[in-house]
């Protein structure tokens, strides 16, 4: 054990406050890619690298029961002047910086389906989407049909992701959103509930920024269909997605619509 002497005390402090003052000075899916970028100007820090939270990451919700809603969720209240733009959480990891960024910069807040090897390879961003104020779930851990599945298999795809969130973020995520189908089977809602998700999310509004269409197409479609309540299926990993969003999230905003995470939508 080291003695703590009056002398080493002090150097310890001046050693501290030059640390202090040297930190005020520095500052389907698409294929995923190996790096993570650095956020852009006026984003939120990245998470570290481990995504364990640090002291000052928001608490990880846990999923909640909404009375009055069916097992499977497709939209909110029509009567409220809010939609929730949910997205497939898997690709290219810039593209999801860059929609995550341009949601902030407008006070949108958006949901992230997350699947589990996705965050394998990018652990960091489980905490950065929550540390953004945007809501996480479980978009099974390898992205594969999973209604086409054997229970012992499709059970393994919801808790697998859920396992993954919970390491990273202390939370199994808010939502489940089975893969490679707009709806989960009898099957999967009923692991799904078993799992600990009391609501399958499902969607109104299918932008089809999947199929490539270019961003204008995206913006079109979405703003042709959306209204009060909606829920809209977008992806991360679309250079499309990334640059229809500015103009999706203007037009709502002049209609009087507020982006707002599925949790605020149903709340």
């Amino acid at each position: 054990m080291v003695r703590v002497t009056t002398t080493n005390r002090r150097g310890a402090l001046r050693a501290g406050a030059g640390l202090v003052a040297g930190g005020a000075l520095a500052t389907g899916c698409g294929a995923g890619r190996d790096a993570l970028s650095a956020a852009t100007p006026g984003s939120a820090p990245p998470a570290r690298a481990s995504g364990h939270p640090t002291a000052t990451s928001h608490a990880a919700p846990a999923p909640r029961a909404y009375p009055g809603q069916p097992a499977q969720i497709t939209h909110g209240p029509r009567t409220r002047p809010q939609v929730a733009l949910t997205f497939h959480g898997q690709g290219d990891p810039d593209s999801a910086e860059s929609l995550l960024n341009a949601a902030e910069q407008r006070g949108a807040r958006l949901t992230v389906l997350a699947v589990g090897t996705w965050l394998d390879e990018h652990p960091g961003l489980a905490r950065r989407i929550l540390d953004g104020g945007h809501d996480l779930g479980n978009h099974t851990q390898r992205h594969v049909s999973v209604n086409d599945l054997a229970e012992p298999e499709a059970r393994k795809e919801i808790t697998d992701c859920a396992e993954r969130l919970t390491r990273l973020t202390g939370s199994i995520g808010t939502w489940f959103r089975p893969s490679r189908s707009p709806t989960a089977s009898a099957l999967v809602t009923r692991l799904a509930r078993a799992a600990g998700y009391p609501h399958v999310l499902s969607y109104d509004l299918d932008s089809l920024d999947y199929t490539r269409p270019g961003a204008d197409a995206v913006t079109r479609k979405v703003l042709a269909e959306v209204r009060g309540g909606s829920v809209v299926s977008l992806h991360f990993g679309y250079p499309d997605t990334v640059a229809a969003l500015p103009a999706v999230l203007h037009e709502l905003d002049r209609r009087g619509l507020r982006a707002v995470t599925t949790t605020e939508l149903l709340s």
